[in-house]
């Protein structure tokens, strides 16, 4: 974003320019498809966006329009939102897109229904991403006058879901001016009929912008179990060639299960693939850099054992609430890069890494750093168990992220940032050592934390003293975390 042209409340005529954008070392001037005033700017100047984030609302002759972002190759700049026959205002609900590897969703269950008036921040639906199933909840205010993505649909993100007026009618024209029919994703119930695969014509698979097959959850699961390979399936049945999963009753396995050593090959899962993307991203953009130090943990492991029974606590809840107070002193520790600017939280929101059997999740647990240890274990264990089920709550609202691999005897290792959190810290087993204290030898156990830092925003100095407070609250637990 390099500036805007017109501020809220100015008025403009159609053509007129609105803002200036830089996109690959080339200057985009973003002219007005209509008349009117800007209502509300978003985005203000040198804050980097995607294409298609919203950057302002604004009044047009007709109703609300949006100004979105766009690349240099885009025809349209500014994308109307307003009924097709110049009506009442309409509101596009779209798609959220829940992490950057994120490319579509699942719309699982409805939870209002057309009608009714809904408030900002109210759950819409559930929908089912690439790693777990979540509550979207509303951007806007306003009524509810369709719902246009059906339950079990998928769509890309950033797609038309639901629509916000206050008259179906011009819900209807807003619907008839995109090519949609206002009443088919509604009412649409049945799934289209599948084909048997020794019927469908051999037609290559549908695939995304990003190069992946396209495929229901359902399908994607069977396909895993069975040793399918999506691609092999050709057109599904689904929408725009999706593959659902009547499609693969009668596809043979692609590859035959391991026996005699034979090799095995078998697609990434969605979760893992999107782990993959996530993380790969990391390393190669945010600029890791580690610092490692041993703690004595004969005071931290007395301290859980006499907390366990009154906090019903395990001993990882005991090092997260450890991680929040340290946090608390530093805050860029609880900072995330957002734009061109570095954005401070007022609390620890601290994501756990939890194992699942397609990979990993990042349940988040808000406010650590305001619990006492037995709020925490109760949060933990609920956010943890929903995780397991599929469901993540507080999606991109962690800060700092805890990976313990202690339970496993690992006895030292680093993590990958969660990109856009500040760092990670990972947490080895406690061990027996000698411990030497004023200079004598004693039997006891010690413990291995790393902490991998983002570099723009924890510089060296700042990591050294964050760990070496977090050193002092481990090993002096009564003290610090009563």
């Amino acid at each position: 974003m390099v500036r805007w042209l017109k501020r809220p409340g100015e008025s403009f005529a159609a053509g007129e320019p609105l803002v200036e954008l830089e996109a690959e070392n080339v200057q985009i001037v973003v002219e007005s498809a209509d008349s009117g005033k800007i209502t509300k700017i978003l985005v203000e100047a040198g804050r980097t966006v995607s294409v298609g984030d919203e950057l302002a609302r604004f009044e047009s002759d007709a109703s609300l329009a949006r100004v979105a972002a766009a690349s240099p190759t885009t025809e349209a700049v500014v994308m109307q939102e307003r009924s097709a026959d110049g009506g009442g205002k309409v509101i596009p609900i779209l798609m959220p897109q829940a992490g950057n590897t994120m490319e579509e969703g699942t719309v699982l269950v409805w939870r209002v229904k057309e009608g009714e008036r809904i408030a900002v921040g109210q759950v819409l639906c559930e929908i089912e991403t690439d790693k777990a199933t979540m509550d979207f909840e509303s951007p806007d205010a306003g009524r509810l006058a369709r719902l246009v993505a059906r339950e079990g649909e998928t769509v890309a993100v950033k797609e038309l879901i639901a629509l916000l007026a206050d008259n179906d009618a011009d819900a209807v024209a807003f619907l008839a001016g995109r090519g949609k029919s206002a009443g088919a994703a509604a009412t649409a119930t049945t799934a289209p009929p599948s084909v048997s695969s020794k019927e469908r014509p051999t037609v290559s698979a549908a695939v995304t912008a990003a190069g992946r097959v396209k495929a229901s959850p359902a399908a994607r699961k069977i396909a895993t179990q069975r040793g399918v390979a999506l691609a092999s399936v050709g057109a599904g049945s689904g929408p725009g060639g999706r593959i659902l999963s009547t499609d693969l009753e009668d596809v043979e396995p692609t590859t035959a299960a391991a026996a005699n050593g034979s090799v095995v090959r078998r697609p990434l899962s969605k979760i893992r693939r999107a782990i993959g993307l996530n993380l790969q991203q990391s390393k190669q953009t945010v600029p890791h850099f580690y610092v490692r130090t041993t703690i004595d943990a004969d005071p931290l492991l007395a301290f859980y054992r006499e907390q366990n029974s009154a906090a019903n606590c395990t001993l990882n809840d005991v090092i997260v609430l450890a991680v929040s107070r340290a946090i608390r002193e530093f805050p860029a520790v609880r900072s995330q890069i957002v734009g061109n600017e570095i954005v401070e939280y007022p609390h620890a929101n601290i994501g756990i890494a939890v194992g699942v059997d397609e990979g990993l999740v990042v349940p988040v647990v808000v406010a650590v750093d305001t619990m006492s240890l037995a709020e925490l274990a109760a949060e933990t264990k609920r956010v943890v168990e929903l995780a397991r089920k599929g469901r993540l709550e507080s999606v991109g609202k962690g800060h700092f992220t805890i990976s313990n691999l202690g339970m496993f005897g690992v006895e030292e290792f680093s993590a990958i940032i969660n990109p856009p959190e500040s760092g990670i810290l990972a947490v080895s087993a406690a061990r027996e050592a000698v411990i030497v204290e004023n200079g004598a030898m004693r039997a006891g156990r010690s413990m291995t934390i790393t902490l991998s830092a983002d570099h723009r925003i924890v510089d060296g100095v700042m990591a050294a003293k964050f760990m070496a407070r977090l050193k002092e609250i481990l090993e002096h637990p009564d003290g610090e975390l009563r």
